[in-house]
């Protein structure tokens, strides 16, 4: 069963096109994929992603070999995951193969393959093209798709983040193996299990937007760290945490007393230099662990006094309302002529009541442009101004053409 074809080519030259196969047999669904994708796009893309269930796991070199002899490139990345996005589906179950490609005219795209090389001073990251060993260029947006039991991807957003500021880095962590070496990486035309794959493109041609839906909703009002140890916070504004959430817990309704008891996050504010705080402006992490004889409570990210804080919920409403809300702002900045969506794998029908919602919401907020990508088990996306690894998000690659 073929999915639907998407191609879109902007005045510049930017092209983009995806196709999806839901076909059992491997090389039924490769065919499938790129047919569409030759069909709305033609041959030779300068950068093309490859996205496949575990249905289709255990042949994954071979996939990748047939799709660069079919689409005449060797400029092809992706992945294993647990659930495959290709246009306005979400297929959650049974096999999946979706396709997304680009031509990019003008722009300068480097492939790599990296790897995390432990040492007796630590370790660094190999694998850089030596076009971008001394710098990198001006608008630079990195697509990395890693494996989560071998790539210390939060090292290397972090290092990111410090050397080449105002780089935007995308994507998210590949699924669907159980263990080590389980999880397939697509690199040119072959597969590796280790580290991370990703694509450089510079800003000079094409402009990639990112979109990071964390999928919360504050509660309460913004607090001061005031005593904290790596990921403890003892006191918020001279008080313990907890007897905060017992006053807050009582101002609540109903409902939100449920989601506050299932599943409670700490949002940190990412620019303090703002006068008021909304949507958008926090990091989200779950809150761990309660200590109930000091009240203080544990978060899954390491803070440190001075920094403002609120509480967050998270259901689907709030998931909902938040990704419209993003997406809305992208349609208002320009529009758009192709996207990547990095989903994660807790979202889907395990947080919606109605399937192929993420993918459905690109759709209706952009247009029909070719959207691919897949259920990550971890999503990588900018918030602040500084890359980070997500849980429960919605992290998008949005492109169109340069300023």
């Amino acid at each position: 069963m073929s999915g639907r074809v998407d191609d879109v080519e902007s005045k510049t030259g930017l092209r983009f096109a995806a196709g999806v196969s839901r076909a059992g047999n491997t090389d039924d669904a490769v065919r499938e994929a790129c047919e569409q994708v030759l069909s709305a796009g033609g041959s030779s893309p300068a950068l093309a992603f490859a996205f496949l269930s575990p249905h289709h796991g255990t042949k994954s070199a071979a996939i990748a070999g047939a799709i660069c002899d079919r689409l005449k490139t060797d400029a092809l990345l992706g992945c294993m995951a647990e659930s495959i996005v290709g246009g306005e589906l979400e297929i959650e179950d049974g096999p999946a193969l979706a396709i997304w490609a680009a031509w990019l005219p003008g722009a300068n795209v480097e492939v790599m393959h990296l790897e995390y090389a432990r040492s007796a001073d630590g370790g660094s990251f190999v694998g850089w093209p030596d076009a971008l060993v001394e710098s990198w260029p001006d608008n630079a947006t990195l697509l990395l798709l890693g494996e989560p039991f071998s790539f210390p991807t939060d090292v290397l957003l972090e290092q990111i983040s410090d050397e080449h500021p105002g780089a935007n880095v995308i994507g998210g962590m590949a699924g669907g193996g159980h263990g080590p070496g389980e999880n397939r990486l697509l690199f040119r035309r072959g597969e590796v299990r280790q580290g991370a794959v990703a694509a450089v493109l510079d800003g000079a041609a094409v402009r990639v937007r990112p979109v990071v839906s964390q999928g919360c909703r504050p509660i309460g009002k913004p607090m001061v760290i005031t005593k904290a140890e790596r990921n403890i916070v003892h006191e918020l504004g001279g008080r313990a945490p907890l007897a905060i959430l017992k006053e807050l817990y009582a101002t609540l309704g109903p409902e939100d007393q449920r989601m506050m008891q299932s599943g409670l996050h700490l949002g940190r504010v990412t620019n303090e230099y703002r006068d008021a705080f909304r949507r958008g402006d926090f990091l989200v992490r779950n809150v761990i662990g309660v200590d109930g004889e000091s009240g203080a409570i544990a978060v899954g990210e390491y803070v440190r006094p001075g920094q403002t804080v609120q509480f967050h919920l998270r259901d689907a409403a709030s998931a909902d309302e938040d990704l419209h809300e993003m997406l809305a702002a992208v349609k208002i900045e320009g529009g758009a002529s192709g996207a990547l969506l990095f989903t994660c794998n807790g979202r889907g029908t395990r947080l919606f009541d109605v399937p192929n919602h993420d993918a459905a919401a690109v759709r209706a907020a952009l247009g029909p442009i070719p959207v691919a990508g897949f259920f990550a088990q971890g999503e990588i996306g900018p918030v602040g101004g500084r890359n980070f690894l997500h849980g429960f998000t919605a992290s998008l690659a949005v492109f169109d053409k340069a300023e």
